[in-house]
């Protein structure tokens, strides 16, 4: 141990009187410096064992004592008995142990005690450190399974860099696991070579730092995946077991909560109600020709069929995003982790900066590749949608109206359905950057601040569009084409040019009725406030006219 007993008790002395006097209590140093590693800038980690029932804090209280840093901790004895069932209890799958549960067991197993003595060994006889050794050993021979599987995958994938740094993180945890079977059991992995040096075994040892000296170089597959099937032979020399070089045994499988939503040909999934991924066109070519529960290598070849070239970093994201998972046959999902980093799941890109974020067909991509973070909370993206659609239906009403109105002199009447178009136009571009709820038409103009800068010159058509007075067939005729150009300015600006003239014949209202019910289950799914009541009918007769449906 780098520090003397009587340095030790000194420091304990110190740190104590900055504390309230306790009672029955036992005191001991935990930590690298217990465990005989530790050096000049460790911590230096008290334990304060409490005879009690009590909840005492799970945060430390910090410290400086003659220029080092000092944690203490307080634990009732029946808080450490709670830690010791729970991790007897959850040993039996060692998939669902807390790290953190296991680091508290550990460091007060292997704890030198300072005061207190024989409460710290009554402490300490509640989980034999044989039984203890045993658990962690198991504990990080279930990571090493999970980090090699995942590096298998991803050489499967094509993410060769990926794959590399997973098999040494596999590496670290098949010697960790070998070395807790030796009650070298002290979590922390920069703490292995000194580990190593105990464990009595220089041919692990040696073969350990081998194996990671030979890391291979960026971007060479073959190399990769040489180093891989050396670390398998080497973690099935330690017993470690279920790793074997068989990437038919990977599974591409549905994750829970995610769901794929199609219009017109752009691809959306659904994560957990709440998130909204949009794919670009080879991003959604390989969704489509997921067949899930397939071997991953056939998983590959079916994506390579599907016109898409290396599909394998496209599958490598969906499963990095949590849309697909991987899963061994007879082992479960594949959940590969690091110690003390990060807890395992999937990744949330930062949101997608294309700007329109909405069309009628879909929300935009940054690329082909793209499988973009819609910015908007997955409820809004639908209702956002589907106010889009409607405000276009009632742009092309409005239009109609507009017409019979000039064509029967009632220009009163076709004043106030211009600006009723020109409001409902306005919606659609507001819904089309993801405004909802929406202002009230009389606010519209005024709330375009709210707009990319880029949209100004639509405010000021606008402003002008809703001053305009009609006297005359020419004046009409005059804005009922200057309404068209608008109509079309801001249908380019939002997505919405091939709209269908929803009001034109049978087919293209079909065509809108198509549109509109796409969005409308989406919007269903999603719970987000319908357009008006009538799209229920619409919902209900799965897209049909009423008097069409079956």
């Amino acid at each position: 141990m780098i520090l003397t007993e009587d340095q030790l008790q000194d420091l304990l002395d110190k740190s104590l009187a900055e504390l309230p006097p306790g009672g029955d209590r036992a005191v001991v140093l935990e930590g690298s410096i217990a465990e005989g590693f530790g050096n000049p800038s460790s911590d230096i980690d008290f334990l304060i064992v409490v005879r009690s029932e009590d909840d005492l804090p799970t945060m430390p209280s910090l410290l400086f004592v003659d220029g080092r840093r000092v944690e203490i901790r307080t634990r009732s004895v029946r808080q450490l008995a709670d830690q010791f069932d729970a991790l007897q209890k959850g040993a039996g799958r060692p998939g669902r142990l807390s790290e953190d549960l296991l680091n508290r067991c550990q460091r007060l197993l292997n704890s030198h005690p300072l005061r207190g003595h024989a409460l710290v060994d009554e402490v300490k006889a509640m989980l034999p450190a044989e039984r203890f050794a045993r658990i962690a050993a198991d504990w990080w021979a279930h990571q090493a399974r999970q980090s090699l599987r995942h590096a298998m995958a991803l050489l499967c994938l094509g993410e060769t860099d990926e794959a590399v740094d997973w098999t040494r993180a596999g590496l670290v945890q098949t010697v960790k696991s070998w070395a807790a079977g030796r009650n070298e059991t002290y979590l922390e992995p920069k703490w292995l070579s000194m580990q190593l040096d105990r464990a009595g075994r220089p041919d692990v040892r040696d073969r350990y730092w081998e194996l990671e000296a030979a890391a291979p170089a960026s971007g060479d597959p073959h190399a990769a995946r040489t180093h891989l099937t050396d670390c398998l032979a080497f973690a099935g020399e330690l017993g470690l077991t279920g790793v074997p070089w068989r990437p038919e045994r990977l599974t591409v499988e549905r994750v829970a909560g995610v769901t794929t939503w199609q219009t017109d040909a752009r691809v959306h999934v659904v994560r957990a109600r709440r998130e909204v991924f949009a794919l670009g066109e080879r991003a959604g070519a390989v969704w489509r020709s997921l067949v899930l529960g397939r071997p991953l290598p056939r998983v590959l070849a079916d994506a390579s069929g599907a016109g898409v070239a290396e599909p394998g970093p496209l599958l490598a994201a969906f499963v990095r995003y949590g849309l697909i998972r991987l899963a061994w046959k007879g082992g479960g999902t594949v959940t590969p982790a690091l110690p003390l980093a990060a807890p395992p799941g999937p990744v949330t890109p930062p949101p997608s900066t294309a700007q329109p974020l909405l069309s009628v067909r879909g929300a935009a991509v940054s690329g082909p590749e793209a499988i973009d973070l819609v910015p908007l909370p997955a409820e809004r993206f639908a209702a956002a949608t589907m106010a889009l659609v409607w405000s276009n239906v009632v742009v092309e009403n409005a239009v109609e109206d507009l017409t019979g109105a000039l064509q029967r002199g009632q220009w009163r009447v076709a004043e106030l359905t211009a600006r009723r178009a020109v409001h409902a136009a306005l919606r659609g571009l507001f819904s089309a950057y993801g405004v909802n709820p929406l202002p009230a038409d009389s606010d519209l103009v005024r709330r375009t601040d709210l707009l990319p800068p880029a949209t100004l010159p639509l405010r000021t058509r606008a402003e002008e569009l809703l001053r305009r007075a009609v006297d005359s067939p020419e004046s009409g005729d005059a804005l009922l084409a200057d309404l068209r150009d608008y109509i079309a300015l801001v249908r380019g600006t939002s997505g919405a040019e091939a709209f269908p003239l929803s009001f034109d014949s049978a087919d293209t209202w079909r065509a809108t009725l198509e549109l509109g019910y796409d969005w409308l289950r989406i919007g269903a799914y999603l719970d987000a406030a319908l357009p008006l009541e009538e799209a229920r009918d619409l919902l209900a007769s799965n897209g049909a006219q009423p008097h069409q449906a079956t």
